[in-house]
């Protein structure tokens, strides 16, 4: 029996307190997370600024001796550009952009010629695009001022810090979710397997639990079973020797919008399980935030259950 996917005249009611819960804790967290984050994001646009002589000198061998300094660079035109849009307007390789910004390096194997070639492409774009009003040196032959220096990056830095800080906030949050989740299972008897590495999803013993596991499914067109990533497997103390775990996703929102957008991820992953397993399979949500009823009511349809963090007592119903 559903715990409440079937009982829509409470949703109300529990949109309103989850996102009452997400906020308190966002309030409490994100100001610091923030200020923290810019801190160390400031000293970063300083360095690269140094790097390139105060913009004075980039050029496509400084690129490739510092690659990372791409993503300050695009937060310093007017307007910032996200990563996919450099991409389009100077032609290049989404490979290339990647690897400068997520691993600070050069794609090894890339031809020479062309890499110099959308790198001086990138190198056209900014120079077009950088903000003269926070770089007001920029077209002089002026040397910049210490202050005028100080205060660019710290404009770069807020720019920045958003990108940068918002994983962070995911991140926290996914990981206070599934502590709260690992806390409420231990006191109730629960041990935590934690030999995740090598554990396989179907090997858990009854009373048992484990972050972060793969579950092979089946996919059509594949010959071989795909890994369906799950944040959470519990295998109730009451077990049934035939049953399988119960599979519980941590899904957390800091607004509306994104969580409407990306409800299809889940009626993906229920449909591969069972066509995988059967219908016995249970899959469910731990929600936390922003999830209004359109949301729900996509969920419930695809037959997706879900457990409130606010009251995540709620998990007794599922047989934990």
């Amino acid at each position: 029996m559903p715990v409440n996917a079937d009982k829509p005249l409470r949703w109300k009611q529990d949109i309103a307190e989850s996102v009452d819960y997400y906020n308190t804790w966002f309030l409490e967290f994100a100001p610091q997370t923030f200020r923290d984050t810019r801190q160390v994001t400031t000293e970063r646009v300083v360095m690269a600024l140094q790097h390139t002589n105060n913009l004075a000198d980039f050029s496509p061998e400084h690129l490739t001796k510092y690659p990372s300094v791409l993503q300050i660079l695009r937060m310093a035109t007017a307007p910032p550009l996200a990563r996919d849009r450099l991409i389009g307007l100077a032609g290049v390789s989404t490979s290339l952009v990647t690897a400068m910004e997520k691993h600070n390096r050069i794609p090894p194997r890339m031809d020479s010629h062309e890499l110099i070639g959308q790198l001086g492409r990138i190198v056209e774009v900014i120079v077009k695009l950088v903000d003269r009003d926070v770089f007001v040196w920029f077209d002089s032959d002026n040397r910049p001022e210490d202050s005028e220096i100080r205060r660019a990056a710290t404009v770069v830095a807020d720019r920045l810090t958003g990108a940068v800080a918002n994983p962070i906030i995911r991140n926290a949050q996914e990981e206070r979710q599934l502590r709260a989740i690992g806390n409420w299972l231990d006191a109730r008897g629960y041990r935590h397997a934690t030999a995740t590495n090598k554990l396989q999803f179907d090997e858990l013993e009854s009373g048992e639990y484990a972050f972060r596991i793969n579950v092979p499914v089946r996919q059509s067109g594949r010959d071989r079973p795909v890994n369906l990533p799950v944040d959470i497997l519990v295998n109730p103390l009451q077990k049934a020797i035939s049953d399988f775990p119960i599979l519980i996703e941590a899904k957390s929102a800091g607004d509306f919008a994104n969580t409407n957008k990306r409800r299809k991820e889940e009626a993906v992953k229920i449909s591969q399980l069972q066509a995988t397993y059967g219908h016995g399979i249970k899959y469910m949500l731990f929600l936390c935030g922003y999830f209004d009823s359109g949301y729900l009511g996509y969920e419930a349809a695809e037959g997706i259950d879900w457990v409130w963090e606010h009251r995540i007592d709620d998990f007794t119903e599922v047989g934990l």
